[in-house]
């Protein structure tokens, strides 16, 4: 048998970051104003760091990493590539399994990557408090995590419904310093309004993203942070795709197809961005992202132009939407519950560069107690949609006799994630199919310009 685990040396970890802009077929649509005029870039730099802004619009190729960031990641980066033997012959499949590990960060997940980043260009910048939202806690945790290794000030206003489902991740923010406020809050005009329509509000990410982005642009030494969506987001986790292609020539290796899970589009821009400029020299690899059933963005939304946010406070993006007012049920991959999608993830799925499928809360978790049997890992729920996917894949070549290569995401770990699967053992979690009268209401609301 062949190794388990294909491992890089610190010194082979990349030095740059890719930008997919540079290799886009056709160049991504501009930021607009809720008037349609475009935004300059240096707006944005209200609530982000300068050097943010410009790797936001930048179409260089390549990008340095700073030497400040690279010596942090090395405290978990190069992150291991495992072959999943377990699982294969669990399945009895013909097909070779394997996924890149990023729960092996301090936060547990891949988005330390963008975080540490974040806040070293913040702290350049003199910047002395951070905002931002999370979902599931996973970027929460990593941002209070980096701001605590930059000296920053953090405040993570956290998803309602996982703020109480996840209070552990809720301890290792506070641990690391960060203070952590249940959205929609009391502490933002945009969350007081909230709470009087409803005072039960569960809360979503859309909308902790606009109490974040409403306090960073009231105060001066304040930006905003955040996870997902942003193409300098994405840029920052291509690290994760470059390191998979070093450890893939390792054992001359090469994916047929990749599955990431897909909320706001981190994990799918950072796994397979790096493989994309293959695919356009006619390499036959197939790129799926992976989202829930309940909120369906690439698979059932509309391409248009709306806020990132739930009130309008951030500027109007061109990409798959449900609808900026959107409220996805309250499953319990909090940090696949956003009503959008990455502009650059929505574009090359529009232009059928990437592909997208749906899969159902308790299939995730089934397959993500099948990978803990086998494979020993406990994933996250989020972790478990790319799993999903990756079993009907090997399933299917069970069935075909094909000896595909498959790689997925292990975006993080489930350990603070285990009351979700308590419940589902339990036979408390049920599906959630979002009812397409429910959609075609949110996308009425969509800006009209």
């Amino acid at each position: 048998m062949s190794n388990h685990k294909i491992l890089l040396e610190e010194s082979e970890m990349p030095t740059h970051w890719y930008n997919v802009i540079a290799d886009m077929p056709n160049k991504p649509a501009p930021y607009l104003a809720p008037d349609g005029s475009p935004i300059p870039p240096q707006a944005m730099e209200a609530i982000f760091a300068p050097a943010l802004v410009e790797q936001e619009v930048s179409s260089e190729r390549w990008i340095k990493i700073p030497d400040e960031v690279r010596e942090i990641y090395k405290l978990w980066r190069p992150s291991p590539l495992i072959r999943a033997h377990r699982l294969e012959q669990f399945l009895g499949t013909p097909a070779k399994i394997y996924f890149k590990y990023e729960g092996v960060s301090p936060a547990g997940s891949h988005k330390p990557n963008s975080a540490v980043a974040q806040a070293y260009y913040n702290k350049v910048a003199g910047i002395k408090r951070l905002t931002t939202e999370t979902g599931a806690g996973q970027w929460g945790s990593s941002i209070a995590l980096a701001g605590q290794m930059f000296g920053l000030e953090v405040r993570v206003y956290m998803v309602k419904v996982s703020y109480e489902q996840k209070p552990f991740r809720r301890s290792m923010m506070q641990t690391w310093g960060a203070e952590v406020i249940p959205s929609p809050s009391n502490y933002t005009e945009s969350g007081r309004k909230l709470l009087a329509e409803d005072a039960n509000n569960p809360g979503s990410l859309g909308i902790a993203i606009s109490e974040a982005v409403e306090e960073a642009a009231s105060r001066k030494d304040t930006n905003y942070t955040l996870g997902s969506v942003l193409n300098h987001v994405l840029l920052h986790q291509t690290i994760i795709g470059q390191e998979t292609r070093k450890q893939l020539e390792k054992v001359g290796d090469y994916p047929d197809v990749i599955f990431a899970p897909c909320g706001g589009g981190s994990n799918v821009g950072g796994m397979m961005f790096p493989f994309l400029a293959d695919k356009a020299a006619g390499k036959n690899i197939r790129l799926v992202a992976v989202e829930p059933t309940s909120c369906p963005t690439l698979t059932k939304g509309h391409y248009a132009y709306d806020f990132g946010d739930s009130v309008g406070l951030t500027p109007l993006m061109l990409m798959y939407t449900l609808g900026h007012n959107f409220m996805p049920p309250s499953i319990h991959a909090g940090g696949l519950r956003y009503h959008g999608d990455s502009a650059l993830v929505s574009q090359l799925y529009k232009e059928g560069i990437l592909e997208a499928m749906a899969v159902s809360q308790l299939a995730t978790f089934e397959a993500g107690i099948t990978f803990a049997k086998t494979q020993g890992i406990i994933p996250a729920p989020e972790s478990n949609h790319a799993i999903c996917a990756a079993i009907q894949e090997a399933k299917r070549c069970k069935e075909t006799g094909e000896s595909k290569t498959i790689l997925f995401t292990l975006s993080g770990h489930g350990h603070f994630d285990m009351a979700s699967y308590d419940k589902y053992l339990a036979g408390g979690l049920e599906d959630y199919e979002y009812p397409e009268q429910a959609i075609h209401d949110a996308l009425d609301h969509l800006p009209k310009f």
